[in-house]
């Protein structure tokens, strides 16, 4: 990799993580590319080189939890089907979800969901939802079992995100998330 690629990679991170801060924080509606570039102190037409549209940033935030979500739909499908495949599906789930940014990205859909949901990557990633959920599902379960199922889903989105106010690092709210999706499941 040349020094021009190199500082072209970290200059696609930077607006990245930027971005997702200021998504995070004010809503994707309200933040502009302009305000992106001041944050970072570059010039709007340095944002506009790397990302068109404010939608590409937030479509390459999504990319590796995507593929990462794929990942598993596609593990799961070479694993016997049972409770011990479902728990390391969502221990691998949660992994995804591990970190600050991760963290941010889900508080970004949670506090976004009005505007997310009808962008182009917020359909992708509620049908990847659908897929992993679908994927993990146990065959002939009850309304009740497959409600379980997303609601331990999403209790590892909460054990990222809503953590304010809790005791405890994030690797011990991480474990309680993934405890209590466990419990969920049984």
């Amino acid at each position: 990799m040349t020094v021009a690629d190199e500082r072209r990679t970290d200059t696609r991170s930077q607006i990245r993580e930027v971005a997702l801060a200021l998504f995070a924080e004010q809503g994707y509606e309200k933040t502009s590319l302009r305000e992106i570039a001041e944050r970072l102190g570059i010039t709007k037409a340095a944002v506009y080189y790397h990302y068109k549209t404010k939608e590409e940033i937030l479509a390459s935030l999504f990319d590796d939890v995507a593929a990462g979500i794929d990942t598993i739909v596609e593990w799961v499908g070479t694993q016997p089907a049972g409770s011990e495949t479902r728990v390391e599906a969502l221990r691998r789930y949660q992994e995804l979800f591990s970190g600050e940014a991760a963290g941010q990205l889900i508080r970004f859909v949670q506090e976004s969901q009005a505007s997310f949901k009808d962008l182009a990557v917020g359909v992708d990633m509620k049908k990847r939802f659908a897929s992993i959920a679908a994927a993990l599902a146990p065959g002939g379960g009850s309304v009740e079992d497959h409600l379980r199922l997303r609601l331990s889903l999403i209790a590892i989105h909460l054990g990222a995100f809503h953590t304010e106010g809790l005791d405890g690092s994030a690797e011990e709210r991480a474990e309680a998330a993934l405890a209590i999706a466990r419990d969920l499941l049984r």
